[in-house]
């Protein structure tokens, strides 16, 4: 009897001892998966929740996640749709606790640039916020002209103008690094 009982512990004892090996195996794994993540894969976790945002100029936007790009995201809220680089951004609140990788190549190398060249051919009306802008800057409103490989010139005009040439104020190059926001009124089509 005594016998049994002493191989029944020794049983239980291996059970725990391959229980939590298995554990510290599970966590590790976890671990490393989650050094892989990338914020494109943990803002697509999120999408279509409403998350705040706060940018490194202090002001905040707060929307629906509808994009989460390479190196850019979208918000949409009642009344624009705001594209944000992502080192624009301070801190996020609302972020769900799941991740999402992108499983298609070309999705995942559609970043910034693409973004805004396609506003551009499009002639979208935006308004540019910059980083380092005063929390009561509106921004500039204009026209993308052109998009550089790390920058955009900037036609300004006034609200509700078409972009021809005697109405352009002044053109101004912004470099993708200086870029808070691109804000564009909202059309449910896009």
């Amino acid at each position: 009897m005594r016998w049994d009982a002493l191989f029944n512990d020794m049983e239980a004892q291996f059970a725990e001892g391959d229980r939590l090996s298995m554990e510290a195996e599970i966590s590790e794994r976890a671990r490393v998966d989650a050094a892989g993540l990338c914020l494109a894969d943990r803002l697509r976790g999120s999408l279509g929740t409403i998350v705040k945002v706060h940018l490194v100029s202090g002001a905040f936007l707060e929307g629906t996640l509808t994009f989460a790009g390479a190196d850019a995201f979208v918000l949409n809220d009642k009344r624009h749709q705001v594209l944000i680089p992502h080192g624009a951004v301070s801190r996020y609140a609302g972020l769900g606790r799941f991740s999402v990788g992108e499983p298609s190549a070309v999705r995942s190398r559609i970043g910034l640039s693409n973004a805004l060249r396609a506003l551009a051919r499009d002639r979208s009306e935006l308004t540019v916020t910059l980083r380092g802008a005063d929390l009561q800057d509106s921004g500039v409103s204009g026209v993308i002209d052109k998009v550089g490989r790390d920058y955009i010139d900037l036609a300004a005009l006034r609200p509700g103008e078409a972009r021809r040439a005697p109405q352009v104020g002044q053109v101004s190059t912004i470099p993708f690094s200086a870029l808070a926001s691109v804000r564009s009124p909202f059309r449910s089509e896009v």
